[in-house]
């Protein structure tokens, strides 16, 4: 039977005392600490975790209690709650005895039951703990490069979405900087967007709230930071945008010099729509774009609309409808007057980023030094992104990569190459691939690339000069069971010729790149152990240890 627990802290003293079913009883003490470490089991059904300050409920979130057996630790920061009154942490809709509360934990070790896991990425961007999924929020300023994320803090599967914040000054090493902006009265926090303006970072995401008839009620929020994106104060007016339309979500606001105000992409439905404004508090709607054009096998999310030379990109993610199945990223490219984008392509026509299965929610840094437009990806995919075998977390960004334009065949695509801040990170040559490198492959022609390990997993690449084709094939790159949706070929066109290629590799992935930016795959493995050989026909290749 499901029951509540009620678990009243008292502040100086070192013991919890739990109510269930109105029955006091005294659980193992508990010293003081910051952090009451929460013990989930994946598999449960979620319960609800409850603060209640001064009988004001504070905070609620679902969370899977553990039941029958500990998974790992989740943090329940008390810190926001304490010295503030009489503090109770409710537990609803978990069984009583139920293993979750003899195995609470109070301490202020941050790090505390920290699992060591084979697949967590070495150079890669993650949560410490939590489940993440798209990129917020990017900005750069005073020179630290600001993430902001999808973020549940309560669990390693997506539920009760904050965004987390993480920085870094070269794009490679990340601080955890924890929860940026939590739930409210509004419901949780969705993707958006960070603008600078003059010293003030305004935060714009969707809230979003489900109703009592099923489904969510969606709508636009701000948030302002005057300490460069530490802490956010919600606008009282909130929200901003609202509409009746059931996916309505992603803004993505951005200064445009050439009509001096603020624009304005949001996604709605399987379309993207521009507004615009002299304040980001008053929106007024321009137009619509997106009927006919590109890929519509799913819902359209997380745009980004932005000038390279003298042409502007719309970014549209899609989910599904991906070349290869569920998540992925879509572009065009023509003109924006501040009021209305025009593709320069036939409707027809389809353009995507990146031609592996494991690059969705594709956003860039807003204010970019150099006049660089810097993305960072989500690197996994909706059709199993909460079962890859990972535990306490699930989730990295890609590597960071820089956008640019080239020309093929009368039309104009997106050039992706790795950031130059990812040379950086090249140490001694290796005579055969690690855990973490970079794998450098002169091409002679046709060319097919073999990584493999002594468990007889492997992972290979072809790439084909005549067809102008790259494939990648994981159907036997280690664990391919979780889902009938992983194991699978990708493969790119390269558009001409193809004399280098740039492979890095980590614990999980493997991103494959033409260093002319004119291809790019991204690809989740999990092999048992790392890749150790490497065999190349058709070309050479030089590796270089990748060092945190």
């Amino acid at each position: 039977m499901a029951l509540m627990a009620i678990m009243t802290f008292t502040m100086g003293m070192s013991q919890t005392v739990v109510s269930q079913a109105c029955e006091q009883s005294i659980v193992t003490p508990l010293s003081e600490g910051r952090y009451l470490w929460l013990p989930i089991e994946e598999k449960a059904p979620e319960g609800k975790v409850q603060v209640i300050v001064n009988g004001i409920l504070q905070m609620e979130q679902n969370v899977r209690m553990a039941r029958e057996q500990v998974d790992y630790y989740v943090a329940l920061d008390l810190q926001p709650y304490q010295g503030k009154g009489s503090l109770r942490i409710c537990v609803q809709n978990v069984p009583t005895g139920s293993l979750c509360f003899s195995k609470l934990a109070q301490n202020n070790d941050v790090d505390f039951a920290l699992i060591n896991e084979q697949f967590r990425p070495i150079y890669h961007h993650t949560p410490k703990r939590g489940w993440m999924n798209d990129p917020n929020g990017m900005f750069y300023k005073d020179g630290v490069w600001n993430l902001y994320y999808q973020y549940n803090p309560y669990g390693s599967m997506w539920g009760n979405m904050h965004w987390g914040h993480s920085t870094t000054t070269d794009l490679i090493h990340w601080k955890d900087e924890g929860v940026a902006i939590a739930p409210d009265i509004w419901g949780t926090i969705f993707s958006g967007s960070c603008v600078v303006d003059k010293e003030t970072v305004v935060a714009m995401y969707t809230s979003s709230r489900p109703t009592t008839f099923g489904g969510d009620v969606q709508a636009q929020s701000l948030a302002f930071s005057t300490d460069g994106g530490q802490t956010f104060t919600k606008f009282e007016g909130n929200p901003v945008l609202t509409s009746e339309e059931k996916d309505f979500r992603d803004p993505r606001p951005f200064w445009n010099e050439d009509i001096k105000a603020w624009n304005l992409i949001l996604a709605v439905g399987q379309e993207m729509r521009i507004y615009s404004s002299k304040d980001l508090k008053e929106w007024k709607y321009e137009s619509s774009f997106g009927k006919e054009y590109g890929n519509h096998g799913g819902v359209w999310e997380c745009p980004d609309l932005f000038k390279i030379d003298n042409k502007w990109v719309l970014i549209c993610n899609i989910n599904p409808g991906g070349p290869f199945g569920g998540s992925a990223t879509q572009y065009f490219v023509g003109q924006f007057d501040g009021h209305r984008f025009t593709c320069e392509s036939n409707p027809n026509v389809t353009k995507w980023m990146d031609y592996g299965k494991d690059h969705y929610a594709t956003v860039s840094f807003y204010n970019a030094p150099d006049n660089r437009h810097v993305v960072l990806a989500w690197m996994s995919n909706w059709q199993y992104a909460n079962v890859v075998p990972t535990m306490q977390f699930r989730s990295a960004n890609s590597i960071p990569r820089d956008l640019g334009l080239f020309d093929y065949a009368g039309e104009t695509y997106l050039s992706v190459v790795p950031s130059k801040e990812m040379l950086a990170m090249r140490g001694v040559r290796v005579k055969k691939p690690t855990e973490a490198c970079e794998i450098v492959v002169e091409l002679k022609g046709k060319t097919e690339i073999v990584l493999s390990n002594t468990k007889g997993e492997q992972v290979t690449m072809t790439y084909d000069a005549s067809k102008q084709t790259f494939a990648m094939d994981r159907t036997k790159s280690g664990n391919v069971g979780f889902s009938e949706d992983f194991p699978c070929v990708t493969e790119a066109p390269t558009y001409g010729k193809v004399k280098q290629l740039r492979i890095f590799i980590d614990r999980c992935s493997i991103e494959a790149f033409d260093s002319d930016g004119k291809m790019a795959m991204t690809n989740l493995v999990f092999p048992s152990e790392p890749y150790n050989t490497i065999k190349v026909k058709g070309g050479k290749a030089t590796i270089y240890q990748i060092e945190d």
